[in-house]
């Protein structure tokens, strides 16, 4: 598989302590027509850290890669450009801009990847995937600088129990009925294994039992080694447990700006 790069500068680790120049990754875009920033994954493997430091929005760079997040790092610019914008390539996705100070970094800006178009009530709200740096000019960074949200991930697994629950999800139904009786992994659509086969564990969302071609819901279970990005990009779900996930995390997100979550 051909490796991917990132265009986004390193945030975590070096968010105490900076390397010399480095800029910190954020997303916005500037007008409808300049929506059109794209990160590309390389095949690396996503590490905690991230890092930066450019405190101005940047500006979004032509798209590339249609499976990954976006092709081209966003650039420091004017700080006037819009606070969100959707992925030119995956318009499910979408960034959302957090400058200084923030719960991540008093100095540093930061951009929050979600499924919701409009900005989480906090940068840590469990409505954000997980965040990546802002990319100032002449910085770059790779997969291991997407940090990834444990709060989403606990809500992305509430989400998908209940949609098995319910019965929403036509290709997880179809899938029970051809399993017929044993366990069901459920796969991340960015990628799909061979039929008959069994995919990476780090595409393996969770596993369920199924019974005369039933699911029973009650017996999901989360797969520890799952992780929400990798070289093949962000997490992609069937139509029914994206749909349910959406359902879950905006009313998540109320119960966020009822508490008056910062």
């Amino acid at each position: 598989m051909a490796s991917r790069t990132i265009l986004l500068s390193r945030l975590a680790k070096h968010v105490a302590h900076p390397a010399p120049g480095s800029t910190l990754s954020r997303a916005a875009v500037q007008t409808a027509a300049s929506l059109t920033t794209a990160l590309r994954f390389p095949q690396t493997r996503a590490s905690r850290p991230l890092h930066s430091h450019s405190h101005r929005p940047p500006v979004p760079s032509r798209p590339s890669s249609t499976r990954h997040i976006s092709s081209s790092a966003p650039r420091a610019s004017n700080p006037s450009v819009a606070q969100s914008f959707a992925d030119p390539d995956r318009p499910d996705l979408h960034y959302h801009l957090f400058t200084p100070p923030t719960q991540l970094s008093s100095e540093y800006p930061v951009f929050a990847l979600s499924f919701l178009p409009t900005p989480p009530p906090s940068i840590l709200s469990s409505s954000v995937i997980g965040w990546l740096p802002a990319s100032g000019e002449g910085e770059g960074a790779g997969l291991n600088d997407f940090v990834e949200n444990e709060r989403f991930l606990a809500v992305l697994h509430e989400a998908i129990q209940s949609a098995l629950r319910d019965g929403v999800d036509e290709v997880q139904k179809a899938g029970a009925t051809q399993t017929h009786a044993g366990w069901m992994h459920i796969h991340d659509g960015r990628n799909v294994p061979a039929l008959q086969r069994v995919g990476d564990p780090d595409d393996i969302i969770a596993s369920v039992r199924v019974e005369d071609g039933e699911i029973l819901a009650e017996t999901y279970q989360p797969m520890p080694a799952y992780r929400l990005c990798t070289s093949d990009g962000v997490l992609q779900l069937t139509e029914g447990l994206a749909a349910r996930l959406v359902e879950v995390l905006e009313a998540r997100v109320k119960q966020e700006h009822g508490q008056g979550q910062r």
